[in-house]
């Protein structure tokens, strides 16, 4: 949420903001809304410092009671008249998108991508490639058809050694989070409406989101909704800050995403598994610690020898809480091609505002700013299968997760 101080005095910067990211909302309406709201409060403050004068006259002063009572209902008029324009602005500010930072290219889509850099180099192959549905069938790690027939197409299976390499992984990337200072966390899996509120999920993406039938409660679509919302209402010490949290949970999500071949196996999907980096933050260090935890989204896909780019994200393919986003395309063999693995925003004090998570130095109280970020999800898991095949359909093991896997290769059945 943007700060209404922000918009009284940018009003033609927030316009053209919201005007580039596809947001048409007039700004000159909400001041005047907000010009009418504070006027209107002005009286309502004078009218209750009248009404509390003359209360205290009406011992001595009958005459003072009888204008209390008329008073009274004049007050409660205007106070219903404030709440009404209140929801108004309410209405307007909460679909507001956040500022964007002045180095976000233009651009519609993912197309519009800015690539910062190529790291890693790229394997020759001397053999027929397979994807990562061919290999996972072949191998007896990865069951898709079974995963659609006990739940609906979209949801699958890790078994086996599978399983096992998913596990290793993903203990393996909170490990190395908690050895770089963050402290892990093991979440609930579903969160209140107010919690997909605050953190910008609603109302921009409500179209992705399980909901619980009669229930305040909708199924998580990332660990973030959880841990940023486990500061709501807090006053955090300054001098602790930055927090940062990781979690591991699976996530879930009702929007598969395009269809065909850019979506065989199991790179779209309605459930998955994330591991998330969260920070908090001072306002003039969130460009630090979102580079820090780009730094550790880097740092693992090196230690895997992964091939991947960076890319600096572009307004059509920025969700409205995002300040600035950096993806991470990691390279899959089987399609020819750099594809998403992680995405790193700072949402500055967007979130912070909706659910009003603060810090404090002696007497000054601020908001702080988040950044979330992806640490891994499945999507690593079958960038490792694609890119660590040989010709027989076997997957060797990356080097840093042979020690937990308890294995060095994956074989196909004899």
């Amino acid at each position: 949420m943007i700060d209404i101080k922000i918009i009284r005095e940018n009003a033609e910067l927030v316009q053209q903001n919201c005007a580039r990211r596809g947001y048409p909302v007039d700004i000159a309406g909400l001041l005047q809304l907000d010009n009418d709201a504070r006027k209107l409060n002005q009286e309502i403050e004078e009218l209750r410092a009248e009404r509390n004068r003359l209360s205290k006259q009406c011992a001595a002063d009958p005459s003072a009671r009888e204008k209390v009572k008329v008073l009274k209902i004049d007050l409660g008029k205007k106070e219903t008249a404030f709440d009404a324009i209140q929801e108004k602005i309410n209405k307007v500010m909460v679909r507001l998108p956040n500022l964007l930072a002045p180095d976000v290219p233009d651009g519609l889509d993912d197309t519009g991508n800015v690539e910062l850099r190529k790291v890693g180099t790229i394997r020759e192959f001397d053999f027929k490639l397979r994807d990562h549905q061919e290999l996972g069938e072949m191998l007896d790690i990865l069951d898709i058809s079974r995963g659609a027939k006990v739940a609906q197409t979209g949801f699958y299976y890790w078994k086996g050694k599978g399983a096992i390499l998913a596990q290793a992984l993903y203990f393996w990337v909170q490990r190395l989070l908690v050895d770089r200072g963050f402290t892990m966390f093991m979440t609930p899996c579903l969160a209140k409406e107010r919690t997909l509120f605050g953190t910008g999920y609603l109302p921009f993406f409500a179209d992705q989101t399980y909901n619980i039938n009669g229930e305040d409660l909708a199924l998580i679509g990332t660990s973030e909704q959880t841990l940023v919302g486990y500061h709501a209402d807090d006053v955090l010490e300054g001098a602790e800050l930055p927090l940062m949290y990781t979690a591991f949970t699976p996530c879930f999500r009702t929007e598969s995403g395009s269809y065909g071949r850019a979506s065989r196996g199991i790179f779209r999907v309605h459930q998955f598994h994330k591991v998330e980096q969260i920070i908090f933050c001072r306002p003039e260090e969130s460009p630090k610690w979102h580079d820090f935890c780009l730094e550790n989204e880097e740092l693992i896909l090196q230690k895997l020898n992964i091939p991947y780019h960076v890319v600096n994200v572009c307004v059509g393919d920025l969700g409205a809480p995002g300040y600035k986003k950096y993806d991470i395309e990691a390279w899959f063999p089987a399609f020819g091609c750099y594809r998403e693995v992680t995405s790193n925003t700072n949402l500055t004090e967007f979130q912070s505002r909706r659910l009003n998570i603060r810090f404090k130095d002696e007497n000054e109280r601020k908001f702080v700013h988040t950044i979330s970020a992806t640490a891994a999800t499945d999507r690593l898991l079958i960038a490792i299968m694609e890119n660590y095949q040989q010709a027989d359909g076997s997957i060797v093991v990356p080097e840093e997760l042979r020690a937990l896997c308890g294995f060095d290769v994956i074989e196909p059945k004899k």
